[in-house]
């Protein structure tokens, strides 16, 4: 069924007008109704209403496009409608919506609306198609505009089709796939994960086309052509990822860290075609284990993690979005921090000051208390963006004012970080509650639930929780682990230097290096500035470690990795774990030991040695606000030298 045969001219609207999102929908239905494809005004409203409440229809750049399938639709059908100026819509990208598709779709097996939402969403990729459609003057040129598109499309794919069968004969290297890979920081997983499913893909003969979603923002996105001509879609990611532009086609999601150690699992899935179809979000996907053998059920199902999205991965893609989110400001103010320390230790005697001013050690000078009041300005905004954009992440947009005020709150309270992230989960799932509850509340007020309903009733509640319950039984926590790290002895330190130093080398980037990289950054706002020098030093050792193994035990090592090894010490003293990663995916079972080992040693003498670290990244560019510089270079070559050493004792020696 072709696009251009389901619209009709009374359903058409070149230009529209329309303030809020309800209008906006309300007008749509409208249209649709005009053309006489609907039988029940009132239920096919339900629909489209009912499937917003799921999740925004406006998938960026402009674009929406609203659907329902109901028992109401008499034939399908397709409603448009332009609005110059632009409007809200509460769209994934934030931006105003300029371009609108209303699909009514039959309640029948043949899922109708997913097809005609597929096409559609893939012509919709095209930013010139979109700016001809937008410009249209007349309702034959808007038609015209589209027939001519998926007329192009369609001759295109054919070519390639029949090129495709001359060359190779429908051999998997006709097989087209599409990536997607993103890291809530954006830095390495992202583009290691690209890396590794392109090297899969060339050695599995087909092709592959990966779109990353770094710091940097979205690289090498996928076009409308793209998407429709693709035979399978992977997305692996940890952060939110635009999915409506795949509704209609074989999908297969996971963690961005099986798209780096689990490529090639993915890609032979992906050719094997036994991938189900993506429907939106509303409808989970999940991937039919292969059966085993008798002899291979030895015990109970394992999940490969290829294809599913467990419970605790959807916390710890909720948890990533708020930190995320948090790191710049973290970053930024703590560096700022750091150099007003560092100014004052340049111009001030530390031992001529009264024990007043060392109290305002920071701010005594007017250079170094300008740089200290801008950091600490970035550092008020820490925990009540972390629990915002949790919340944001667990309920969209309602949720991010309630996050917000919940994680200021835990900052002027005495929860703190702990605060702001139960604050951010309670936050969300709370704005998920309010929804169920509206629900029973008349459709004419819809537009009042985001604008009133929700950061009314909402702040009101996270505020009585927060305090009543979050702040006495969390602060009191809090208050206590605080207590404790203040009053440890040098024994003890040195052991927590040793744990998470360690935890920075487990798994190289995921969750276990992040929380103790977290838990590093806030004790920076804690005034325990000894755990960020053992966290950083520990996230540097693995990839300079591994650097000093391809020059020592080169024989332990292939041709590739002797090439690529000396670069880890750029990328380790630039404190980035992530460059260990190659090495531990083809090795993990010797390669991460090795490094945790090395790892354990750096951290343990950076804590016995005193060394304190005020910014929160930065590797050697910040060493010279790092209290005991010398002896923190030393526990960094000692580490170093020990991570290597392992590495030579635990790798076997290639032939």
């Amino acid at each position: 069924m072709r696009i251009a045969d389901l619209l009709d001219r009374r359903s058409i609207d070149l230009y529209g007008k329309a303030a809020t999102k309800q209008e906006i929908l309300d007008t749509m239905i409208n249209l649709m109704c005009a053309a006489g494809r609907i039988s029940d005004k009132k239920i096919y409203k339900m629909g489209v209403y009912a499937r917003e409440k799921e999740g925004t229809t406006g998938i960026g750049d402009g674009i929406a496009i609203p659907h329902a399938k109901s028992e109401a639709v008499k034939e399908p059908g397709l409603a448009a409608m332009v609005i110059r100026e632009g409007t809200d819509f509460d769209s994934l990208d934030g931006e105003p919506v300029y371009l609108l598709f209303l699909i009514a779709a039959p309640n029948t097996k043949e899922n109708v609306h997913l097809d005609v939402l597929s096409k559609l969403s893939a012509l919709l990729m095209d930013s010139e198609f979109t700016k001809a459609l937008r410009e249209a003057r007349s309702i034959e040129e808007f038609i015209n505009v589209i027939d001519d598109a998926e007329s192009a499309q369609e001759a295109e794919q054919q070519k390639k089709e029949r090129e495709e069968t001359d060359n190779d004969g429908g051999a998997s290297g006709s097989i087209k796939i599409l990536a997607v890979t993103g890291c809530p920081t954006g830095i390495a997983h992202t583009y290691m994960a690209a890396e590794a499913l392109e090297q899969a893909a060339r050695q599995a003969g087909c092709r592959i086309k990966v779109e990353t979603r770094g710091s940097g923002g979205a690289k090498n996105v996928h076009t409308g052509q793209e998407i429709r001509e693709a035979d399978c879609i992977i997305v692996a990611a940890d952060t939110n990822i635009p999915m409506e532009r795949y509704i209609g086609k074989k999908v297969i999601k996971c963690q961005v860290s099986a798209g780096i150690s689990k490529a090639g699992q993915l890609i032979e899935r992906a050719i094997s075609g036994d991938v189900p179809v993506y429907a939106g979000e509303s409808n989970q996907i999940s991937v039919k284990k292969e059966e085993k053998t008798p002899a291979e059920k030895t015990g109970p199902e394992e999940d490969d993690g290829i294809g599913t999205e467990s419970f605790w991965h959807v916390i710890y893609k909720n948890l990533m979005n708020g930190v995320s989110h948090m790191l710049p400001f973290v970053v930024g103010g703590g560096i700022l921090i750091a150099l007003a320390f560092m100014i004052d230790g340049f111009r001030v005697d530390i031992n001529a000051l009264t024990e007043a001013e060392r109290g305002n050690f920071g701010s005594i000078t007017s250079l170094a208390r300008t740089f200290k009041s801008i950091g600490d300005a970035a550092f008020a905004f820490m925990l009540p963006i972390l629990a915002g954009y949790i919340a944001m992440s667990i309920a969209d947009r309602p949720g991010l004012a309630v996050g917000i005020v919940g994680g200021y709150l835990a900052a002027s309270g005495k929860s703190g970080f702990l605060g702001a992230l139960v604050a951010g989960f309670v936050a969300g799932y709370l704005i998920l509650l309010l929804r169920k509850i509206f629900q029973v509340l008349p459709e004419s007020i819809e537009g009042l639930k985001p604008i009133l309903l929700y950061p009314l009733f909402g702040i009101f509640i996270m505020g009585l929780l927060m305090q009543f319950a979050i702040e006495p039984f969390v602060g009191g926590i809090n208050t206590s682990l605080n207590s404790a790290l203040n009053h440890m002895g040098g024994t003890s330190r040195i052991l927590l230097g040793i744990l998470v130093a360690g935890m920075m080398a487990v798994d190289l980037g995921g969750p276990i290096n992040k929380a103790a990289y977290v838990f590093g950054t806030l004790s920076i706002a804690e005034g325990n500035y000894d755990i960020m020098a053992a966290v950083m030093i520990g996230g540097m050792v693995p990839p300079c470690a591994i650097a000093l193994a391809t020059l020592i035990f080169r024989n332990k090592f292939t041709s590739e990795e002797r090439k690529s090894g000396p670069v880890n010490f750029i990328m380790g003293l630039s404190f980035i774990t992530e460059g260990a990663i190659p090495f531990a995916a083809a090795d993990p079972l010797r390669v991460i030991p090795a490094c945790v080992i090395g790892s354990g040693v750096a951290g343990a003498l950076s804590m016995a040695f005193k060394c304190t670290l005020m910014a929160p990244h930065g590797g050697i560019f910040v060493f010279p606000v790092v209290g005991n510089t010398l002896l923190y270079l030393l526990a960094l070559g000692a580490g170093t030298a020990a991570g290597a050493l392992m590495l030579g004792v635990f790798k076997k020696s290639r032939a």
